[in-house]
């Protein structure tokens, strides 16, 4: 009988913890998904190049109003340039013409 007195004190003390242990594991879980994540999303848009130092790239991206953003890295400088229609408008001669194939790659035939 001694021996079942002495387990429940024992049982008692062990649940008789800190109810707010258990959100500090939440915590290192969530930094581990996010990091995971970031991971993954780096990987998927293959934008390893984003954080290298000597390297050079050119995003362009356009909004819904039409607008164009440039978005150009050269070494550790990143510039972002608005363009409207007016700034992108001008003379010229015509080049040529470019065609877009069905699997996505495109040519460029030069007018003669």
């Amino acid at each position: 009988m001694k021996f079942m007195r002495d387990y429940r004190k024992i049982s008692e003390s062990a649940d008789a913890g800190d109810p707010m242990n258990g959100v500090a594991n939440l915590f290192d879980t969530a930094v581990i998904f996010i990091a995971a994540l970031l991971l993954a999303l780096m990987t998927t848009f293959d934008a390893k190049e984003l954080f290298s130092r000597d390297s050079s790239m050119t995003i362009v991206k356009k909004n819904e109003n039409g607008e164009m953003v440039i978005i150009e890295k050269k070494g550790r400088k990143i510039q972002a340039m608005r363009m409207t229609r007016e700034e992108a408008a001008g003379k010229g001669v015509r080049l040529g013409t470019a065609y877009q194939l069905e699997d996505g790659s495109m040519i460029y035939v030069p007018e003669e």
